[in-house]
């Protein structure tokens, strides 16, 4: 059996005393678009960083096609093009200028390179644009300079750290769109780490990071119907702690605070709300009801919101 693109067993990785990854364990299967979900300061560019050979984690071994990443790191590096969250192109060299000089670094020259820049610029629709600087560019083809740049030697496995930082939301979809079409016409094994929703979303599978730890994995859409209700979002009035606890007292059902808001699942939710209107009506500004998503997901398993 072919090894998986990646492979992580029982990670750690410590800044002094505070632990930043804490025994993650997962793998991701080839040709899959893999995404980490989570929050700024949650473990995902420590991951990234010890992916891309960057640092070395404390302790636990990661794996590319096989290959420790620690033992190994020119070998890993072989096999995946990587873009950070901060650009690294360079703003007063042309596109062609980029893409020859990453060439150069990866060892490719002559008739090989220039087939791989060509190839490279009608990938990413940037032939007419070759002998531009990349500083006049827009922030959404100034990205598609770095895949370029990343993909120019064929690695099978792309990392991005946060790829739609900065970019508008044309961009952001543009960029998606372009990500799918490398797993699916070529064959591209992508992980990404992202505190975006949308993003996470268009993934064949989602982990999500939380204060170092692994706290769900799986599907989109089957972590999804894992929580198995509708979402009641109450925004109180007044006191929120006070309103959580008369719901307790109430109706048995254990609102979470959230924010400002309480949060309940509930299976038919609708149909509780005239009862809680009924009962706390003085003490609610609004209640909304939806179905979860996979914002919800990373509330239903940390308590927290993705974005606070």
């Amino acid at each position: 059996m072919a090894s998986p693109a990646l492979e992580v067993t029982d990670l750690r990785h410590r800044y002094g005393e505070r632990e930043s990854l804490r025994g993650l364990g997962f793998s991701v299967a080839a040709g899959d678009l893999f995404a980490l979900l989570g929050p700024n300061g949650g473990g995902k560019t420590t991951l990234f960083r010890i992916i891309s050979t960057l640092i070395a984690p404390t302790s636990g071994t990661l794996e590319v096609f096989g290959v420790d990443v620690v033992a190994h790191p020119a070998q890993a590096r072989r096999s995946m093009g990587v873009v950070f969250q901060s650009p690294a192109v360079d703003p007063w060299l042309t596109v062609l200028e980029n893409l020859r000089h990453h060439g150069y670094l990866y060892g490719l020259s002559g008739a090989t390179l220039g087939r791989g820049v060509e190839r490279a610029l009608e990938r990413f629709g940037l032939s007419p644009r070759a002998s531009d600087r990349v500083g006049t560019l827009s922030g959404g083809l100034r990205r598609r300079v770095e895949l370029a740049k990343a993909l120019l030697p064929e690695p099978p496995l792309l990392v991005l750290d946060e790829p739609s930082s900065g970019l508008d939301p044309t961009a952001r979809r543009e960029l998606l769109q372009e990500l799918r079409r490398l797993r699916d016409d070529e064959g591209t094994t992508i992980v990404l780490t992202t505190h975006m929703i949308e993003e996470a979303a268009v993934a064949d599978r989602v982990g999500i990071l939380h204060e170092g730890q692994l706290v769900a994995i799986g599907a989109p859409a089957d972590l999804v119907e894992a929580i198995g209700a509708d979402i009641l979002t109450i925004d109180p009035a007044g006191n929120a702690t006070a309103l959580q606890q008369k719901i307790k007292e109430r109706f048995g059902l254990d609102a979470t605070l959230v924010g400002p808001n309480l949060r309940i699942e509930r299976k038919r939710a609708h149909e509780f709300v005239p009862k809680l209107v009924e009962a706390f009506g003085s003490e609610i500004a609004s209640v909304s009801v939806g179905k979860p998503t996979l914002e919800d997901v990373f509330t239903h398993h940390t308590g927290t919101r993705l974005s606070s």
